[in-house]
């Protein structure tokens, strides 16, 4: 069974600091999404004022709990990062990871 990586594309809302962005996801990433089950990586990108994360897990299985789990128990943490973001322009997409080298 492949790999899923599920993506995350937004832009943040007028005015927020880039510093305190980078460091609430760090938070989240480090403090949370990294200690869920099946977790692989972490990714971040930007281009201009477009951000993208994405975060690999190993199955679809194990994404399907952190999603679930997400939407049930939302923490101080998620929070946070969400404050930062432009819910406008949130696009969320899943992949199936079919190569890596």
């Amino acid at each position: 069974m492949s790999n899923v990586v599920f993506s995350n594309t937004y832009k943040l809302k007028d005015g927020v600091s880039t510093p305190d962005f980078l460091h609430a996801i760090e938070k989240l990433i480090k403090e949370y999404v990294s200690k869920q089950k099946g977790y692989i990586s972490f990714q971040l990108l930007a281009e201009g004022d477009t951000w993208v994360d994405s975060v690999t897990f190993e199955t679809m299985a194990h994404l399907n709990v952190f999603l679930e789990s997400s939407q049930i128990n939302r923490n101080e943490l998620a929070e946070k990062f969400y404050s930062f973001l432009n819910f406008g322009t949130c696009k969320s997409t899943i992949y199936s990871l079919e190569m890596s080298c």
